[in-house]
């Protein structure tokens, strides 16, 4: 046996007999002492504990919180959809009540048609509807909704049409200022630009006509015309004089670049 193995025998045999030989209350006391030695320790590891434990509790309720959030956004979405779905169809419903009333109070024998296609480098010139002439339908017959006058056919073969717009220079209408005597004939404005596009003509008026902006537009009915009068084509948006005549700037009572049915007037009830 080396020295130091000898030395840490006689060590632990010094401390043996040492705490053999005090008293109850000193191992006590020293207990006592070396507990409170350690303790801050313990309370410290305690502490530690607890926070770790705390941290992995928050961590645990940020991730149920972000699930329960992305199902919340979700569902949100769904009821959004929803939502416009909703007010696409009260708004076809209205739009589609308000089409009804006006074929029942109108005297006139209307046929109802659906625009199946439009050209879009003639997008303010023509359309094509789904009715021809097995369905009653000629040539030269006025186009309307319950707004106004859309335009007016042209060729016709036996299930389908061609409407020439009321925006196109080639559909001419004898019209007149609604509440005076100026009357005139409204057609596509002759104009090479952009904001001109959707709107209309009407030539020939007075110089001296008292025109003011926001005036209706009506068809006159001049004899032989395809268009019966009072049929509403539009309000006045601007009055100019020229060499000869005045000329009214028209603004379509129909918003032409957006219908999807329409009526054709066949004849009277």
């Amino acid at each position: 046996m080396n020295k130091l193995n000898i030395a840490l025998v006689v060590a632990i045999l010094a401390v043996a007999i040492y705490f053999s030989t005090i008293s109850p209350s000193a191992m006590q006391a020293m207990q006592s002492g070396f507990m409170s030695m350690l303790s801050p320790f313990l309370r410290t590891g305690s502490a530690m504990q607890e926070n770790l434990g705390s941290v992995g509790r928050r961590l645990q309720t940020l991730d149920e919180l972000e699930v329960e959030n992305k199902k919340l956004l979700v569902e949100n979405r769904e009821l959004r959809a929803e939502n416009n779905l909703l007010n696409e169809l009260e708004t076809e419903n209205s739009r589609l009540r308000m089409a009804l009333d006006f074929r029942d109070r109108s005297s006139f024998k209307l046929m109802p048609a659906r625009i199946i296609s439009r050209n879009a480098s003639t997008w303010w010139n023509t359309l094509r509807i789904n009715r021809g002439f097995e369905d009653g339908v000629e040539a030269d017959m006025p186009v309307v909704t319950e707004l106004g006058v859309v335009g007016k056919t042209t060729t016709v073969s036996k299930n389908e049409a061609i409407v020439v717009l009321v925006t196109d220079e080639t559909c001419r209408i004898g019209c007149k200022i609604d509440g005076t005597r100026e009357q005139g004939i409204i057609s596509g404005l002759r104009i090479q630009e952009k904001a001109a596009e959707g709107l209309l003509q009407m030539n020939f008026l007075s110089k001296n006509a008292k025109i003011e902006p926001g005036q209706r537009v009506l068809t006159a009915g001049v004899a032989h015309g395809a268009f019966p009068p009072g049929l509403v084509i539009g309000r006045v948006k601007e009055f100019r004089l020229r060499a000869l005549d005045g000329q009214a700037v028209v603004e379509p009572a129909v918003q032409l670049d957006s219908i999807e049915d329409v009526f054709v007037l066949i004849g009277k009830k």
